[in-house]
This record gives C-alpha cells, structure tokens and sequence, in this order.
C-alpha cells in the first residue's frame, strides 16, 4: 500500500484510477488517501512494499557495488592488456567503460526518479510501450522466468572455496558447492528478511575492503620500494613511453575489449527493481547509483595500477585468468596467495549471488502482482510476502531455473553458451529503455523528471546497444566461435528466439483466443490477505 509520505504533484493531475477523494494543496499530493491502485498512470506515485522501507542508503550502495564488483576484476584485466596491447590503453578503456555505462545509470535514473516503483525495466517499458496491449509486460515476464537465473557466480564459488581448501576441484564437488550456494541464500532471504540483508551488506563491505587492500598494496610496493618475490619492479612499463609501447588501436579488435570492460560495470541499475523497499527512493536512487559506479571505477584502476607495478607486462598478457593470482604470489608468496586469493574470489562471489536473488526474486514478484505468471491458484502465494514476510514465491521462480542450470550442464562449451544466451536479449530490452525515454520526452513532457538524462548520452547508449545486437553476427575467421563447438551466432538466435517465442505467446493468449472465443482481457485490483495489492487478469463475454 502507499506510504503516507507528500511528493511534489506533476504539472497536470495524474490519472489516479480507483482512488478516493485526494486532498491537494499547495502543489502536493497526500498519498495516504489514495487507495492502493494498479492503473498504468500511477506509477508516478511511490509505493511502499508491505514489507516496509528496509533498505538504508548503505543497504542500497552495497545492493548496487557488491552487484557491479564480481569476481571479473580478479581475472579480466590479463585479457584486456593482451588484446590492447598496452598498459595505458587498458588503462583508457577502464575510463571509458565508466563512462559507456554512465550512459545507462543516466537513463535508469530517469526514469526510477519519474516512476519509483520495484520492477526496473518492467515498469518503464510497461508505462512506455502501453500499446500494444500486455506485449511489453509479456515480454518481461518471459525474459525475467526463462532467463533469470544465477549460475555463474555460484559456479566461481564452488571452484575456489575447493582450490583455497586444498581439495581436487570435480565437477560433482563444484557444483555441490554451488547448489548449497544458492539454496542457502534462498533459504535466508525468504525465512529471515533482515537477517538477508544484514548478511550482504558484511559480504559487500568485505568485497569492497578485499579489493581496496589490493590497491593499496601496490600503492605500497611503490612507496616503498618493495621488491616482488622473484624479482625486480617493472618500473619502464608505468614510464610515459612504456605505457603506450604496442598498443592496438585498430577498432576490430579493441571492442571486444570494450566489452568486457563494460561487462565489469553491469549492475548499476540493480536498486531500481527494489525501490518499494528504500527509504526515500528518489533521493537515495539519485545518489547511490553514481557514488557505486565511482567507487567501481577507482578501484579497478587502483587494482589495475596494483597489477602493472608489481606483474611484467609480458606476464600479464600471458596470465589469461590468473592475473590476481600472480600479484598475490609476487608480494605475498605462492602460499598465501593460493589460499587468500581464491576465498576472495569466494567471497565475491557470495556477495554477488546474494544480491541478485534478493532483487531478482522482487523483480519476480512484481511480475506476479501484475498477472502474469501463469499459475492458477498459487498466483496469490507468488504475489505475496508469505509465509515469513518476504518474497518467497519470487525466490522459488527464481531458485528453479537457477538450479536447473547449475546441475544439468556440464562443465564446458554447453553451459558457457548457456551464459551467452542469458545476456543476449537484455540488450533489446536495454535499446527499447533508452528509446522509450527520448519518446516520453516529446509526449509526455507533463510527467515530473526530478533527474534528466543528457541526450546525447542516451543517443550513445543506443548506438552501443545496436552495436552489441549485431555484433555475434559477424563472423570470427575460423567461422566458429572461440568458446563454442558450433556456429558463432547461434546463441544470439537463440536468444532471439525466446524473444520470437514471448510474441507467439503474448498474440496466442491475449489476441487469437480472445478473438476465437469472443472475449476480452480486463484487469481488476485485488487486496490479499498480507496487504498486497495485485491484478487479476479476467475474462470478460462480449456482447
């Protein structure tokens, strides 16, 4: 239900379907009379989740950070400095990853600062694109239950808590790890709410602290002239020629450096599928977003500093994965670095699992809310926050695929496609936000825009969005992908194809059938017993 906050009114009088006799005065709005209402126009107006505003500005800055700072820090930057051939220009393209996707917070902001509801992209292409009718919302919903799944992490997890043990790393031991990985953080965000996030705020602190402690590491060796075990500082490649020796600038080649660069950055918008739960949402979003994207920028070029002061540069081309590994064993020794290195990783890891189920899983339950998970009658209990008051019917949609995921493929070509297709057809979904918003800036210049996106920021974002949708389409020069035994793109068809498949679905269920059987699709409000407001989708006889 809303809060009984005030908000600045917009400049004509939002639609406020099924509400009651609002008091207005002076420019305001009391929330507190307006009834819970599910009408498309009021997503302008916040709305606290039953739950309550659990999440403190800190909360959502670790929601954000522990998101963004994966384990990628701890293994891209060997990758980057061997496609682009030098230290400064990796070191460039870390500052123009940041700002690549400065491009998209920009345009999350707008408009989680314009709508501030939970549901992210739900919520801004469903009051975007209202025609036509539920194809957006059916778009969603299809890629959110099919796609939102998280293995990756879970997978890292296992892999080097194993390694740090001392224990052979199998395919049945990882995935075991990894399975208790994510049961556990169903079961703890479902059964103890505050618990949860009590929980990821200590696994982000310590991610963020692990990290700043590998920066100033190397900020150490060269104040102090420490030498490395196993010989010298490799001061001539941090000299202003050294640091442009060999670079590539040939474009080919630089994008895929590009994005991966960018691919370290992705999360910025994760406080915006939560923001029922935030205190202050505006405010906080306004704030948090930035703060995280310039924390993730200066420590991965503080890390990356740390690598090049203390690793030769022909070692860091060659290090593939391991780049962390061999800054740890030069300054600490092989022992302490194969033993705290990969419970950093773990620890990473864990703190990225944990905040993806706990917005991923309120992603799942706003889908429910609007109708359209096919359930029957368990779309009550997935809509709700029953039994112990979180969102345990989203977890449940979200620990399945999840599973399923981790268990079933093996270790290898099939479940790195797996990871390709999860993030293909996001981009569209990416490319249809930012051109939603230059739309609504024309005709709907009457909503309230507490932040505004710089256009020529958003036209950016767009040109890169198209770019990475046509990207898997251009071949390698062996024709096959590096990482797949088949053909190249057939991770982006198939990730197409679930998009063609959402379609057939939304046309079948909300055109063909009610069109065959003379009937139409309406929507009705529905209070549950926890105090959750939902809608339901019914049939309605023509006459």
């Amino acid at each position: 239900m809303t809060s009984p906050t005030k908000l600045k009114a917009p400049d004509t009088e939002p639609l406020l379907s099924g509400s009651s006799s609002s008091s207005s005065y002076n420019g305001e709005i009391e929330v507190q009379s307006i009834k819970p209402s599910r009408h498309i126009e009021d997503v302008v107006l916040p709305e606290t989740h039953v739950l309550g505003r659990n999440l403190s500005w800190t909360s959502a800055y670790i929601l954000v950070i522990s998101r963004v700072i994966g384990s990628g820090i701890f293994a891209t930057p060997g990758s980057i400095v061997k496609t682009t051939g030098s230290v400064g220009l990796a070191l460039l393209l870390w500052i123009f990853g940041a700002f690549i996707s400065w491009c998209g917070m920009i345009i999350s902001l707008e408009y989680g600062c314009m709508l501030p509801r939970s549901g992210g992209d739900k919520v801004y292409l469903e009051f975007t694109y209202q025609h036509p009718r539920f194809l957006a919302s059916t778009l969603v919903a299809v890629h959110a239950i099919v796609l939102g799944f998280t293995a990756s992490n879970c997978i890292i997890f296992g892999e080097y808590v194993l390694f740090a043990l001392g224990y052979e790393v199998t395919e049945f031991s990882q995935k075991g790890l990894a399975l208790g990985l994510l049961t556990a953080i169903t079961l703890v965000h479902g059964c103890f709410l505050k618990t949860g996030i009590r929980i990821q705020n200590f696994l982000g602190w310590i991610k963020v602290g692990l990290i700043l402690f590998m920066a100033l590491t190397g900020v150490y060796v060269v104040l102090f002239n420490v030498k490395p075990r196993g010989g010298e500082l490799p001061k001539s490649q941090l000299s202003w020629d050294g640091l442009w020796k060999d670079s590539n600038w040939g474009w080919g080649t630089l994008s895929t450096a590009i994005f991966k660069v960018s691919y370290s950055y992705a999360g910025l918008q994760n406080l915006n599928n939560v923001l029922n739960e935030v205190k202050d949402p505006v405010k906080t979003l306004k704030t948090v977003a930035p703060a995280a994207l310039f924390t993730a920028c200066g420590l991965y070029l503080l890390v990356n500093f740390a690598y090049f002061v203390v690793v030769p540069l022909e070692e860091v081309k060659e290090s593939g994965e391991l780049i962390a590994a061999l800054f740890f064993e030069r300054v600490f020794g092989e022992n302490f670095g194969r033993t705290v290195l990969p419970l950093a990783i773990a620890v990473s890891a864990a703190g990225n699992v944990m905040v993806v189920t706990f917005t991923l899983a309120r992603l799942n339950q706003e889908i429910a809310r609007q109708g359209f998970l096919p359930l029957g009658s368990w779309t009550d209990f997935f809509s709700s926050s029953k039994p112990f008051g979180a969102p345990m019917g989203g977890l449940i949609v979200h620990y399945i695929p999840s599973f399923l995921v981790i268990a079933i493929p093996p270790r290898g070509d099939v479940y790195n496609f797996i990871l390709d297709v999860e993030g293909y057809p996001g981009q569209f979904l990416a490319l249809a936000t930012a051109l939603g918003l230059i739309w609504l800036r024309t005709k709907r210049s009457d909503l309230e825009r507490p932040f505004k996106a710089w256009i020529p920021a958003v036209w950016l974002r767009i040109a890169l969005c198209v770019a990475l949708i046509a990207a898997p389409f251009f071949p390698p020069k062996d024709g096959r992908g590096k990482d797949v035994g088949f053909f190249y793109a057939t991770y982006a068809i198939v990730g197409i194809g679930i998009i063609l498949f959402a379609v057939l679905y939304w046309y079948v269920m909300f055109v063909a059938l009610p069109r065959w059987y003379k009937y139409r699709i309406e929507e009705e409000v529905e209070i549950l017993s926890d105090g959750t407001s939902v809608t339901k989708l019914v049939k309605v006889k023509d006459e």
